[in-house]
């Protein structure tokens, strides 16, 4: 089963254009959404979600109208939100168990206590169900986020920056379950962190200022750059020259003086040397183009 989105479109009031005629295939598995924040992932995901309206364009799963039959939709749909609340004294088996009746999941109460206690034992929570979600650490929050994302076995999980404020071990631990869940059902992955979807995705598009720029494996997106990236320590005077004189894509400070990157089809010599593109590498370099055309 794929999801397929044809010249989606979205225009808020005031003339800003959220979405503007996106169209791609996402097929079974883990797919990164990629794009800065503001480049309409948002509105993209809350539209598949059907939390909001397009303005034009479709999108099927299957024989499945995702923006006309609403209603079957939220029933095979798992959506894990940028942010989501908890109420403030309610134990883990206590909310996952509510929000299972609420969406209809299992058909008695003993039914409902076993997927509740299955998917707190899948999201490694099971030790602290009892406990309050609102004192949770940031990355229990994000897996139990998960748990009830996963009630009801879904057939299209979104989730909406899931590990913006992880630390190191909880953002591994993240990926380790997003990974098993994308082996069975189309999985979208909306974040601007490159390294998620380096580590996760199999399929992926850049998105800016509502538009399409790259579909592909992030391998494609990598090798297209091949033998154009190039790259030179140098001086803070000198990298304001190199700026008004080259294509730079990217720089970052490595011992206190930048690194910096450029794109050139040939040698830029003055000690520039060629180096391996990266994922990083082609999500500025779209960015760029598409600012500059903008």
């Amino acid at each position: 089963m794929q999801l397929v989105i044809q010249n989606l479109s979205k225009t808020y009031p005031g003339g800003v254009r959220a979405l503007d005629n996106i169209s791609m295939t996402i097929p079974t598995g883990m797919f990164g959404l990629l794009g800065p924040n503001g480049a309409g992932k948002s509105t993209l995901m809350r539209t598949l979600a059907t939390l909001q309206n397009a303005d034009s364009g479709t999108a099927t799963l299957g024989d499945l109208d995702l923006l006309n039959e609403k209603t079957k939709v939220r029933e095979i749909l798992g959506y894990l939100p940028q942010e989501f609340g908890v109420y403030p004294r309610t134990s883990a088996t206590a909310l996952l168990t509510h929000l299972a009746t609420l969406k209809g999941v299992g058909e008695t109460s003993s039914q409902r206590r076993e997927i509740v206690s299955g998917l707190l034992q899948r999201v490694n929570l099971y030790d602290v169900r009892n406990k309050y979600v609102a004192n949770y650490s940031g990355g229990m929050r994000q897996r139990f986020g998960i748990a009830q994302a996963l009630l009801g076995d879904p057939k299209l999980l979104i989730v909406d920056e899931p590990t913006a404020g992880l630390d190191p071990g909880e953002r591994n631990r993240f990926y380790n379950l997003l990974s098993e869940v994308g082996e069975s059902v189309v999985v979208i992955l909306s974040t601007h962190i490159v390294e998620d979807v380096k580590e996760l995705c199999t399929n992926m598009s850049i998105i800016h200022r509502g538009r399409l720029l790259f579909a592909g494996a992030p391998s494609q997106a990598e090798s297209s750059l091949s033998g154009k990236i190039w790259a030179k320590s140098m001086s803070k005077d000198d990298l304001k020259r190199c700026q008004s004189e080259m294509d730079v894509i990217s720089n970052k400070l490595i011992e206190g003086k930048p690194m910096v990157r450029v794109y050139s089809e040939g040698n830029p010599e003055n000690g520039f040397q060629a180096i391996e593109p990266n994922l990083e590498d082609m999500f500025f370099f779209q960015i760029k183009r598409n600012s500059s055309a903008a």
